[in-house]
């Protein structure tokens, strides 16, 4: 009998593959992340060269001092908001893109599925790129050897497999074992050797160029987060407790979020960098450090973040064809991304930033007001997945929601091209969430037996 259980425990799988969820409600058994796997999930995905490029571009047109006022600022918004969307999947046990059916209709949830599809390939192909020249620069500094197209092939088969595994692999396998001690560590030394090398105070008191506004630049920073708004469900979907999901999310994201875009901040003004490229912030870390450490582990923690964009790209996909293989949908996703990871650049990433929030920031104005105040925080999870059901509207598309997003994101394009200093992002979430709200009162639609308490959009 002892020995086989022994044998049953050792053939027994640890955790769930992530191929078995798909887009269908996770289980309640199955659930298994707490506060503190959330913290390290969400402060993990906050880290990375990518933000630290973000930061950089924040300076010398602001001070550091008004730099990292924007910081605070954009990052508090921004996880409020991601903290929100994934406390609504832990509520739910879906994906994102599943929690938008209700709003937007069966059908209506594929155009933001589309356009999340479209930047979940474009951040990967940045994660690419970014990882194969930083590690193109490490082996040219190590060996004398340079190849920027072999590194981008490993790092994309790396994180390939790190999406095959799936979160609760790489968060209670990877991350909580190895990879997030590793980057705190590096970061922590990162930040004391620049503290102690350069005078913070004179840097403070520097003025800044001029040339971005605050309000911009507080868009720039809320960017960061809100492009992990598409994605938060597919993970706290797996959450205990929405409260853990919440916390966890908000406490990881914002400290690792404000902690690298200040280190970008800081690299600029510290080390006199020619521009904000990754090979230029992999000089410098290895400059600041004498050495490679630092710079390796950031790079091995930057691949969980291509990993989340290929999981869930793949995910996304299943809203689309749901009876795909997740499996062959992130290898695809995988091998779109290495393709076009060759044709990036600065200009194109400072551009897609804002090409993020133009459309997610309204987004989530939409689903906040009809999950908390339309709907009262309770959605009909079965009817999610119906046909002709309670969120089909006419034809499975809900165009009152539709146009209203769509309102929202020519709102935030109009702020931030000819009144960049008042900031886009709140106004368009502002004018969204109120405007969905009016509209959903002026156009009702019929009430579902299934819900007839319930005040529909």
């Amino acid at each position: 009998m002892i020995a086989k259980g022994l044998w049953q425990r050792l053939h027994q799988p640890r955790v769930q593959l992530p191929p078995s969820w798909g887009i269908e409600p996770v289980p309640e058994s199955s659930r298994q992340l707490r506060l503190f796997d959330h913290f390290v999930l969400w402060s993990s995905l906050g880290v990375g060269l990518l933000v630290l490029e973000a930061g950089a571009l924040l300076v010398p047109a602001l001070s550091l001092g008004t730099a990292l006022g924007a910081i605070l600022v954009g990052t508090t918004v921004g996880v409020l908001l991601l903290a929100l969307a994934g406390l609504i999947g832990a509520g739910t046990g879906v994906p994102t893109m599943v929690l938008l059916r209700p709003a937007l209709g069966l059908r209506g949830s594929f155009l933001p599925t589309v356009l999340n599809l479209a930047q979940l390939i474009g951040w990967t192909a940045f994660e690419f790129w970014v990882m194969a020249l930083a590690a193109n620069r490490v082996g040219q500094a190590l060996f004398g050897f340079s190849s920027y197209h072999l590194w981008l092939i490993v790092f994309a088969l790396w994180c390939v497999l790190l999406a095959l595994g799936g979160p609760l692999v790489v968060v209670r396998q990877w991350l909580e074992k190895f990879g997030v001690w590793l980057v705190y560590g590096a970061t922590i030394w990162l930040t004391v050797v620049l503290l102690a090398r350069y005078d913070i105070g004179a840097l403070l008191r520097r003025p800044g160029t001029g040339g971005l506004p605050f309000l911009l630049a507080v868009d720039l920073v809320v960017a960061m987060p809100i492009s992990w708004m598409p994605l938060v469900a597919d993970y706290n979907r797996f959450a205990r407790h929405g409260r853990a999901a919440f916390w966890g999310t908000s406490l990881g994201y914002f400290l690792a979020n404000v902690w690298f875009y200040g280190l970008g901040a800081l690299f600029l003004l510290t080390l006199n960098l020619p521009d904000t490229g990754p090979e230029q912030l992999a000089a410098a870390i290895l400059a600041l450090t004498g050495g490679v450490v630092a710079l390796v582990v950031i790079l091995v923690d930057e691949t969980d973040n291509a990993f989340a964009d290929i999981y869930s790209a793949a995910v996304s996909l299943q809203n689309l064809w749901p009876r795909l293989s997740q499996r062959l949908l992130v290898v695809l996703v995988g091998l779109v991304s290495l393709l076009l990871a060759a044709f990036l650049s600065m200009t194109k990433y400072f551009d897609f930033l804002l090409l993020i929030g133009s459309f997610f920031v309204p987004l989530f104005g939409l689903l906040a007001a009809d999950y908390f105040v339309l709907r009262g925080r309770h959605y009909q999870v079965e009817a999610m997945y119906q046909s002709e059901g309670l969120y089909w509207y006419s034809d499975g598309i809900n165009w009152i929601a539709v146009v209203v997003w769509l309102l929202g994101v020519g709102v935030y394009h109009l702020i931030a091209r000819s009144l960049p200093w008042l900031g886009a992002s709140l106004p368009a979430f502002v004018v969204t969430f109120l405007g969905y709200l009016l509209a959903a009162r002026l156009f009702r639609q019929p009430k579902s037996p299934q819900e007839p308490g319930e005040a529909g959009p």
